[in-house]
């Protein structure tokens, strides 16, 4: 039985300044330590659903100091019992994305688990004894916003669900979506939603009592929960953290200013480019149609793309290119060297 010394210990006091284990660097930092191999395994069994017995760590050491290195690992690429490979990281910090859809994300977690996979000793040894390779990311962030719960587990299958193989599996973990659960009862929690609330909310006061609670029930996360306390007592760790935060806002703020910049210059291009474009469709539109209507839209239409002009004299000006023999693009390129002199 757990004496109170020892739970005391491992409990988050109300005023204390945790780092976030949400943190993708905080999270490795955690999970690596010499401490934490009970945590791991208690990790990894949860998210494979499988009793895990132990846990060999393959990339132990740390990112450098310099924040910017393009080469630093955050996840935790290690081999269980069985053999298995599984590579476990956070990701905590959205990548702008086209669309919203995450296709960067999701295409590189399939390309790390395929490399993973294909990484292992194929000479003399037969396909079939394979060991199995997972990618397990616990996302800070929303992904898959047409799902609706916050586990989702991938594999190879065919559109009926029929299972090609078990060889290669995606396990992603948004806990984005976990908020809810704060109001379930500890002892109706599952394993994965105790983790999931630690690793989202360790670090914020106003959810301590109910993160308190969950330490009490779970060793495992009692265990975690006191190697963070260390951790974030170690003023080295909170530099590192404060060095990395200045260096993400940093970047933020030029990427920022990248896009406004981009937009205002994007702007008064469009602006001149719509200003002929407009004049050339929309009196072509209306001549070709021959009639009141569509010179009125193609007037119409020049005005909202670029300028209001769609009087006579461009008119006739645009009827003498055209009798010159000249092609549409050839008269919008002297329109356009027009509108640049005027």
């Amino acid at each position: 039985m757990e004496s109170n010394v020892d739970l005391k210990n491992r409990l988050l006091p109300a005023d204390a300044d945790i780092l976030p284990p949400g943190d993708d660097r905080i999270f490795k930092v955690l999970l690596t330590h010499p401490n934490a191999k009970q945590v791991l395994i208690d990790v990894i069994s949860t998210v494979i659903e499988r009793k895990v017995v132990d846990v060999q760590i393959r990339n132990n050491e740390l990112p450098a100091m310099d924040t910017s290195e393009k080469n630093e690992r955050l996840d935790v690429n290690c081999t269980i019992d069985t053999g298995d490979q599984v590579n476990v990281e956070m990701h905590c910090y959205p990548q702008d994305e086209r669309g919203g859809l995450h296709t960067n994300f999701i295409n590189k977690y399939v390309y790390f688990l395929t490399d993973l996979h294909s990484s292992q000793k194929s000479v003399d040894v037969k396909y079939r004894k394979l060991a199995k390779t997972y990618q397990i990311t616990f996302c800070m962030y929303n992904v898959f916003s047409s799902l609706p719960d916050y586990v989702n587990w991938f594999s190879l299958r065919t559109e009926e669900g029929f299972q090609l193989t078990d060889q290669i599996n995606m396990v992603v973990i948004e806990l984005d979506k976990i908020g809810e659960t704060l109001n379930k009862p500890v002892e109706k929690m599952t394993s994965v939603e105790k983790w999931s609330l630690f690793l989202r909310f360790a670090q914020e006061p106003v959810y301590r009592n109910k993160i308190n609670d969950i330490i009490k029930d779970k060793e495992e996360i009692g265990m975690a929960a006191a190697l963070l306390r260390e951790i974030s007592q170690d003023e080295h760790e909170r530099a590192r953290q404060r060095s990395r935060k200045m260096w993400e806002m940093d970047m933020y703020t030029a990427k920022e200013e990248a896009k406004e910049l981009g937009h205002e210059e994007g702007y008064a291009e469009g602006h001149a480019e719509g200003h002929a474009e407009g004049i050339v469709k929309g009196h072509a539109e209306g001549l070709a149609k021959g009639i009141t209507e569509g010179h009125a839209e193609g007037h119409a239409e020049g005005i909202v793309k670029g300028h209001a002009e769609a009087q006579e004299e461009n008119r006739k000006y645009f009827l003498s290119l055209l009798n010159q023999g000249l092609s549409i693009d050839e008269i919008k390129q002297r329109l356009t060297q027009t509108t640049t002199n005027n």
